[in-house]
C-alpha cells in the first residue's frame, strides 16, 4: 500500500520538491477544486474507503488526511 506521501503526489501531480507534509488546500495549484476530487477518489480506491460529506470538507491539508485515515481504522507512517 502507498504511503499517504505518495497518493498525495500522484493524486495532485506534485513534483518531488514540494513538502506534502506541509500542504493545506490550495497552496497549490494543483490542488484546487478538481485536484481536491482526484485526491478524494485516490485515497477511497487505495484505502478502500468510502468518505462522506464531511469528509471531503474537512479534508484541508495533509495533516487533516491523516487523521481522516486514521479515524477510518487506516494505520498512517
Amino acid at each position: 500500500m502507498p504511503q499517504l506521501d505518495e497518493v498525495f503526489r500522484s493524486a495532485l501531480e506534485l513534483p518531488p520538491d514540494v513538502d506534502v507534509t506541509t500542504l493545506t488546500y490550495g497552496d497549490h495549484a494543483h490542488w484546487d477544486s478538481v485536484g481536491h476530487m482526484v485526491l478524494v477518489t485516490e485515497l477511497e480506491d487505495v484505502y478502500g474507503l468510502m468518505l462522506d460529506t464531511d469528509d471531503v470538507l474537512n479534508l484541508s491539508s495533509f495533516d487533516a488526511a491523516t487523521a481522516l485515515l486514521e479515524k477510518h481504522g487506516v494505520v498512517v507512517g
